[in-house]
């Protein structure tokens, strides 16, 4: 395993970062249902490798952004037997909620409790945007972190991110941030922060944690044309090592983070993040990852990552679900992948109340993306 230094906190990271966003279920369709056996023996194997950076949030695993999830009570039963001590936790206040400080504290001593710790590692104010960050601010969140680092509550301090280039920068010199969290992957070397965020955090020596790097699955699960460009180099890689290795070739990237649910997934990440070294990538392999994204911008439909964020749906509109339907149309010509959506869960059950479009990350406006599913399948 690779490790690397965590900007200003001085400390050294896996290259490979555990998402707990998206543990093993049992069954389909509760996500708060974690198949607990089998998301135990990933994230153990792959802290006995190695991996020491575990990172959850409060609605992870949850039923809505207004509840705590499953996810933090999950991370607690993992961590025990002496696996706490082997590792960073990385968790998130969840900013849509708060208020007032006493929000700020409310939340983060709830936290502790779920996760049966009595400090988080790495705090993140979680999915800050033009929206939340207003609030924030009125609500002290300045004062509420030098409170919480002082009385050891939590070792560092950061923020999540998904807005436009701008505030992030403004975000950035606000407060004396020990890291930062990005969408990053080579789709979205324009979208969000992107790479000149990425290189203004690493310049005020921020630690850089990367979320999406292979979009949601999108860049493992790739066309033939795809595939043939990638075949091209004479080297043997899947597409999500491609991917991987695209965030991993950036020296400003700290630790990247997967969402790990089988371990085949397991074993493919933990080998690529002992191997993949910073500029590593020739000139040509590249070039053909250029040549992958121009592929994919075309053909990708919605910017859905599946995170989630949007449910559940007041109407039972299967979001994502929905969405990845209509992008495998594009992207494979795959025609049936829609029979398998429950009735009630369709596109035309939209009833465009926007709820879902508060809290998509992404900035997709979904309503109208869920006409055009509609009017593709139905």
């Amino acid at each position: 395993m690779l490790y690397r230094r965590f900007g200003k906190t001085n400390e050294m990271v896996s290259t490979l970062g555990f998402g707990c966003m998206r543990l093993p279920l049992r069954g389909k369709g509760d996500p708060s249902n974690i198949d607990e056996d089998k998301a135990l023996r990933l994230v153990r194997y792959a802290i006995d490798k190695g991996v020491n950076y575990i990172d959850t949030a409060y609605p992870y695993h949850g039923h809505g952004m207004a509840y705590g999830g499953a996810s933090e009570p999950f991370v607690a039963k993992a961590l025990q037997d002496g696996y706490r001590d082997k590792v960073k936790i990385a968790t998130k206040l969840p900013s849509w909620l708060i208020k007032t400080k006493v929000d700020m504290d409310r939340y983060l001593d709830e936290q502790l409790q779920r996760l049966n710790t009595t400090s988080v590692d790495y705090y993140l104010v979680h999915a800050v945007d033009r929206t939340t960050w207003p609030r924030l601010k009125e609500a002290g969140v300045d004062d509420f972190l030098h409170q919480a680092l002082r009385d050891g509550r939590i070792k560092h301090a950061g923020f999540s991110f998904h807005d436009k280039l701008d505030l992030f920068k403004e975000i950035v010199v606000y407060y004396d941030w020990s890291f930062c969290q990005i969408q990053y992957n080579y789709l979205d070397e324009n979208y969000q922060a992107g790479t000149e965020g990425l290189l203004y955090a690493a310049n005020k020596d921020l630690g850089v944690t990367i979320m999406e790097p292979l979009r949601g699955g999108k860049l493992a699960h790739v066309p033939d044309d795809i595939k043939d460009i990638y075949e091209q180099s004479g080297v043997k890689r899947t597409p999500a090592e491609w991917g991987l290795r695209w965030v991993l070739n950036h020296p400003e990237v700290s630790v990247v983070l997967s969402g790990m649910n089988e371990m085949d997934q397991v074993l493919e990440n933990l080998a690529i993040a002992s191997e993949a070294e910073v500029n590593s990538l020739t000139e040509k392999e590249l070039e053909l990852i250029e040549k992958a994204k121009g592929i994919f911008t075309k053909k990708i439909k919605v910017n859905c990552t599946a995170c989630e964020y949007c449910m559940p749906c007041p109407q039972s509109v299967n979001i994502p679900k929905n969405f990845d339907c209509y992008n495998d149309y594009f992207m494979f010509g795959k025609t049936d992948m829609y029979n398998w959506v429950k009735p009630d869960q369709r596109a035309s059950n939209c009833i465009e109340c926007g709820e879902c479009e508060t809290h998509c990350p992404q900035g997709i406006s979904i309503g109208e993306e869920l006409k055009n599913v509609a009017a593709l399948f139905e």
